[in-house]
This record gives C-alpha cells, structure tokens and sequence, in this order.
C-alpha cells in the first residue's frame, strides 16, 4: 500500500449539517433550537457548573487546605549533580540554568547533600544543607551563600 492509496472508510466521512438555510433543508427556521427557551436564543445556555439552581457541587464540597503566598519556595539541586562541572568553576544560579541542571529560579537554589563531588567548584547559592554544604569542603570547594 501506498501514501495516494489511502483513504477513509466508507460511511466515516460526511459532511456537516448547514443549519438555517430554508426550510426545505429540514434545518431551516429554528435549526433544531426549538421555539423559545434559553437555549434558543443566541448566547443562551448556563454557565459552566450551573446544576439548574442546585447547590453546586464545588460549593456542597468543603474548602481543604491552606496556601501560603509569602512562601519560599527553592530550587533543589543535588551535590551529585555538580559533578559535570570542571574543576575550579564557579556555579552560580545563571550557570545552572544556562546548562539545564534547573527550569526556573523561582526565590532561590538549596543544594542538597545526595551523591559525592569529585572535584574542587566555587558553588554560590541561596541556602545549603549541612551535609552539601561539608561535602564540597571536603572535596577541597567552596560553598558561598548568596
């Protein structure tokens, strides 16, 4: 079989229905609206959600939970992670995002201690854990907080 050999199935394609064009088309006049009501009118219909004067089941539901807006929130990265950096590099939030180790720098980075660093890096960020924080002294860098 080839690409100009394809085609649909029988009975798959149709075309659509021109409503409101007379009425000898059958669609003609109300174009399946019905007479009057909401619905027939243009722009008519309920909004989203709307049960018919029901209590409406995002407000018969109780509110859950809580958002802080003046959360922190930090980008992770992981010691390990570092390891693609040459030695004596100084990793800064820019140079992390211009290589694709983070998305997005949102209110900081927090690296965090999993995995080993081989190599000495200057890594300059906005919080550390301890653990990171002595695995990169020990592997002879610096850890700076910005």
């Amino acid at each position: 079989m080839k690409l100009h050999e394809l085609h649909a199935p029988a009975g798959s394609k149709h075309s659509k229905k021109r409503k409101g064009r007379g009425t000898a088309t059958g669609q003609g006049k109300t174009a399946g609206r019905g007479m009057n009501g909401q619905n027939s009118r243009s722009g008519g219909g309920v909004r989203l959600g709307f049960e018919g004067g029901q209590m409406p089941l995002y407000r018969r539901l109780p509110k859950r939970g809580f958002h802080n807006k003046w959360e922190t929130v930090y980008t992770t990265i992981n010691v390990g992670e570092l390891n693609r950096f040459e030695a004596g590099t100084e990793v800064t939030p820019e140079l992390l995002k211009e290589v694709g180790l983070c998305k997005k720098v949102v209110d900081g980075i927090k690296v965090l201690g999993d995995g080993e660093l081989e190599k000495a890096i200057t890594v300059k960020a906005h919080k550390f854990t301890k653990t990171a924080a002595e695995k990169i002294q020990a592997a002879g860098g610096k850890a700076e907080v910005i």
